[in-house]
């Protein structure tokens, strides 16, 4: 009799490990976006910071989406919900200004078919023109953004597209000339803040996240040159590209 009693009680003990994983599973996997439907197609697009010197070659399938913030919401979504076969893509390229991005527009973000676009452009349209000491000609840089997303939307109409706004904090890139990178900044943030209204589009305020996080430990912590954020920094824009993705598709 003994040893037939042993048999339920190894289902029990493995009934209850499982439990106890899912029950894990469940606290550490928040809901998924609604965005991020079966099969989805999410696109990350901008310069350095969405770059995150991801592996061009396809080589290395661990360095495809780079370290930053597309690689923290690939991983948490991509790991927690693998039945919903999400496909996340970077097309981040170190060093773009807009017009670099509209030159690549067509073969980088419209062939690829997004169902989610995300795209932060901007700060070097600030940085190459002031190491330049070069005028900044907003109204080019608004035309050519605002065609980007009017191009988009043709090709796809239905194409969920969330704009990041460009940030900067004191640091050895910014601290020299820090009037004319803020100033110059806040006027690029204002372009993305319109062009978001006027295509009825979500819009990243990274600036706010990271003018709080500086109150809490100094900025450096967050953008190692006042630019580039630490792997700190790049949680915290994960987290709010992820907040307001939700915020602005909720079903």
């Amino acid at each position: 009799m003994v040893p037939s009693m042993r048999f339920p009680s190894l289902i029990s003990v493995c009934l209850l490990f499982a439990l106890a994983a899912k029950s894990s599973f469940a606290e550490t996997a928040d809901t998924p976006p609604a965005a991020f439907r079966q099969g989805a197609r999410v696109l990350f697009q901008g310069d350095s910071i969405t770059d995150g010197a991801r592996d061009r070659a396809g080589k290395y399938q661990d360095h495809l989406l780079g370290h930053g913030y597309p690689f923290l919401i690939a991983a948490n979504y991509g790991g927690h919900f693998p039945e919903r076969k999400l496909v996340f893509l970077n097309r981040g390229v170190s060093g773009n200004k807009v017009s670099d991005l509209a030159a690549r527009w067509k073969q980088d973000t419209i062939a690829l078919k997004p169902d989610v676009l995300s795209i932060l452009i901007g700060v070097n349209d600030v940085w190459h023109n002031l190491a330049g000491n070069k005028e900044i000609k907003y109204a080019e840089i608004e035309a050519a953004y605002d065609k980007l997303i009017t191009d988009a939307k043709v090709a796809q109409p239905n194409v969920k597209i969330v704009l990041c706004e460009p940030f900067i904090l004191p640091g050895p890139v910014t601290k020299p000339r820090w009037k004319e990178w803020e100033a110059a900044v806040k006027k690029i943030q204002q372009i993305v803040a319109r062009l978001g209204t006027k295509h009825h589009l979500p819009v990243a305020h990274f600036q706010k996240v990271f003018d709080d996080a500086q109150q809490r430990t100094p900025a450096e912590e967050w953008l190692f040159d006042g630019v580039h954020p630490c792997y700190a920094g790049h949680q915290l824009m994960a987290d709010e590209w992820v907040r307001t993705v939700k915020e602005a598709w909720p079903n």
